[in-house]
C-alpha cells in the first residue's frame, strides 16, 4: 500500500500530466508521446477558444500549434479519430484493439437490408471522387437509423450510411473543415498490418482489463467506483470492474494508493511507481499557470478532482443560460499545484483579439505580483495558440 499526502497525490497527478515543473513534452513528437501516455484525447467540435483536444495539448506541449495535431491526424496518419471515451483521438497502433466494436457494427447493419445497396453507392462515389462529406452525397431512401457505436443519423440517409461505414472501419475521417467530417477508405491510410489485424484480446475480460488500464493511465489516479472515466466501455458494470481491479492488483499491473482524507483507495499504473518515488523525495517543481480543457483527461472524474484539489468544476455549456453559475465555455485555471479559479475566454478570430470575459477566483486566492505575472504569461501563450494579436482582460 502506497501512502500519500493530499499534496503528494496532487503533485503526482500533475507531474504525470506534464502540468507541473518544466515542460515535459515538446513539439509534434511531444504530442505523440503524450497521446501514447494517455491513450486517448476526448474530441469535441465546439470551438470558442480552441477545440477540446487542442486545449488539452496546448497546456502540456511546448510550442504547440493547432496545425501540428491536424498534421499528425490527416497527413502523417500517426493518430486517428475513433470512438474511445466518446468521440476521441487515439494512436493508430491501437486500431486492432477495437475490432470487436467494428464487428458489432457489421452485425448491427444486418438489421437494415437497405444498407448494403447504399454502402455500394458510397464506395463507388469515393472511388470516383475521393473523400466526401454527407453534403456531397445524395442517397435515395427513407429510414431511421441508430449507429451501433455512437451517433444517431436520424433521417439523414447520407450521414447515416457514412457513419455506419465509419463504425465498421471501412471508412475513416480523412479530414475536417470546421465541424464537417470528410470520409475516405480506411485501406488507403491505415497500414494493412493494423487494418487487417485480428482482435488481439479475444476474451471480453481481457479486453475490459486493457481498457481499464488505459483509463487509469489516462487520468493517472482513479478509484474503483462509478465514474465518467469509464464512459463508453461496453458491458463494464460494477461487478466486472471489481473483478478486473482484483486481477490487475494480483498481476501487479496496478498499485493501490491511500491518500489522506480520501475515503476510497486510488489506483495507479505499476509503471508509474518511479514517478511516485520521485514525489516522495519531496521535489519543489517549478510552478506554471495553465488553462485546462473542459474535457481534459485530468478532469474525467470531477468528484476525484474535488476530493484532491478542493475544486468543484461543472462544464455549463449545456446548462440553460439563466441557471449558469459561471459561463458558457469556462476553463479551469491551474497555478502550481492548485486550481485557483476559472476563466471565460473568447477568441475573436476576425479581429484577432483574445477576450478574457471573466475570471472567477477561488476563495482565499490573492492576486499577488507573481500570480499576476503568471496569468499574463499564460494568456499571452493562449493568444498565440489562438492566432490572436491582442488581449482584452482585466485581471
Amino acid at each position: 500500500m502506497i501512502q500519500l499526502t493530499n499534496q503528494q497525490a496532487r503533485q503526482f497527478l500533475l507531474l504525470k500530466h506534464g502540468l507541473l515543473g518544466d515542460y515535459k513534452f515538446n513539439g509534434k513528437q511531444g504530442i505523440l508521446d503524450f497521446t501514447q501516455q494517455v491513450s486517448c484525447l476526448q474530441y469535441d467540435p465546439i470551438d470558442v477558444c480552441g477545440k477540446n483536444a487542442e486545449l488539452v495539448l496546448q497546456s502540456r506541449i511546448k510550442g504547440f500549434a493547432k496545425e501540428m495535431l491536424a498534421e499528425l491526424l490527416y497527413e502523417d496518419r500517426r493518430l486517428v479519430d475513433y470512438p474511445d471515451k466518446n468521440l476521441a483521438i487515439i494512436p493508430v497502433e491501437d486500431w486492432p484493439y477495437f475490432e470487436r466494436y467494428r464487428q458489432a457494427a457489421h452485425q448491427h447493419a444486418e438489421r437494415y437490408p437497405e444498407m448494403e445497396a447504399l454502402t455500394a453507392q458510397v464506395r463507388a462515389h469515393i472511388q470516383n471522387y475521393g473523400a466526401i462529406s454527407s453534403d456531397d452525397l445524395k442517397l435515395d431512401g427513407n429510414f431511421s437509423w441508430q449507429s451501433a457505436i455512437h451517433w444517431s443519423g436520424g433521417n439523414n440517409i447520407s450521414r447515416s450510411v457514412l457513419e455506419q461505414m465509419y463504425s465498421t472501419g471501412e471508412l475513416i475521417i480523412h479530414h475536417k473543415k470546421g465541424t464537417r467530417k470528410y470520409y475516405d477508405s480506411a485501406e488507403k491510410y491505415i497500414p494493412p498490418t493494423l487494418l487487417n489485424a485480428p482482435e488481439p484480446l479475444e476474451s471480453e475480460l481481457e479486453h475490459h482489463k486493457w481498457r481499464v488500464l488505459r483509463r487509469i493511465g489516462a487520468v493517472g489516479l482513479l478509484w474503483n467506483r462509478a465514474s465518467d472515466a469509464w464512459l463508453n466501455i461496453w458491458g463494464l458494470k460494477a461487478a466486472q470492474r471489481n473483478e478486473i481491479f482484483q486481477q490487475l492488483l494480483h498481476e501487479a499491473r496496478i498499485l493501490a494508493v491511500s491518500v489522506e482524507q480520501t475515503k476510497d483507495l486510488l489506483y495507479c499504473l505499476a509503471e508509474d511507481l518511479p514517478l511516485i518515488e520521485a514525489v516522495l523525495q519531496n521535489p519543489v517543481p517549478t510552478q506554471r499557470c495553465e488553462l485546462i480543457a473542459p474535457l481534459d483527461n485530468l478532469l474525467w472524474d470531477r468528484k476525484l478532482i474535488n476530493a484532491l484539489f478542493d475544486f468543484n468544476y461543472t462544464w455549463e455549456i449545456y446548462t440553460p443560460a439563466s441557471k449558469r453559475k459561471f459561463g458558457y465555455y469556462v476553463l479551469p485555471v491551474l497555478y502550481g499545484e492548485s486550481f485557483i479559479g476559472r476563466a471565460e475566454i473568447i477568441a475573436e478570430r476576425k479581429t484577432k483579439m483574445l477576450i478574457v470575459k471573466n475570471i472567477w477566483y477561488e476563495n482565499g486566492i490573492k492576486l499577488t505580483p507573481p500570480l499576476r505575472k503568471a496569468l499574463e504569461d499564460c494568456f499571452q501563450r493562449f493568444a498565440v495558440f489562438n492566432g490572436c494579436e491582442t488581449i482584452s482582460t482585466t485581471l
